[in-house]
C-alpha cells in the first residue's frame, strides 16, 4: 500500500508528494536548498544550497520513519556540472563513511537561483 509522506520542515509543492513510503521501500522527491521556514533559498553557494537539500531529504525521511543510515541511493541534479566539487565538499560531511550510492547529472529545468536538487531511496527494516 502506497503511503504518502509529508512535512512541514520542507518544501512541498501540490505538482509533487515529498516522500513515498511502500512498505520497507521510501523514495523522496528531487528537493531543492530551500529553507521551509523562511520560502527562500539558504544562500547562493553550492555548499549552502546542498546543506539546505540535504536537511529537506533529511526532514522526510525522518516524517517517514527513516534516517539518513536507510539510504541506499541519492540522486544529485546540478544547474552548473562546474559546482560537483562545491557540493563534495558539503556532501562527504553527511555522509563520511560508508556513503549510499550515487549519481549525479545536469539538472534539465531551469529554476531561478537554484543550483542543486537532491533526491533519496531508503530501505527501512
Amino acid at each position: 500500500m502506497r503511503q504518502i509522506i509529508s512535512t512541514d520542515a520542507a518544501p512541498r509543492s501540490a505538482m509533487y508528494s515529498q516522500g513515498v513510503r511502500v512498505g520497507s521501500h521510501i523514495s523522496v522527491s528531487g528537493l531543492v536548498g530551500i529553507d521551509a521556514t523562511t520560502g527562500r533559498l539558504a544562500g547562493p553557494t553550492i555548499q549552502e544550497q546542498t546543506r539546505q537539500a540535504l536537511a529537506n531529504c533529511r526532514h522526510v525521511l525522518e516524517a517517514a520513519g527513516a534516517t539518513l543510515d536507510d539510504v541506499v541511493e541519492v540522486g544529485i541534479l546540478l544547474s552548473d556540472p562546474d559546482d560537483f566539487p562545491g557540493m563534495n565538499e558539503e556532501y562527504a560531511t553527511w555522509f563520511p563513511t560508508d556513503p549510499p550510492t550515487r549519481y549525479a547529472a545536469k539538472l534539465g529545468a531551469v529554476l531561478p537561483g537554484v543550483l542543486v536538487s537532491i533526491r533519496m531511496i531508503a530501505i527501512t527494516a
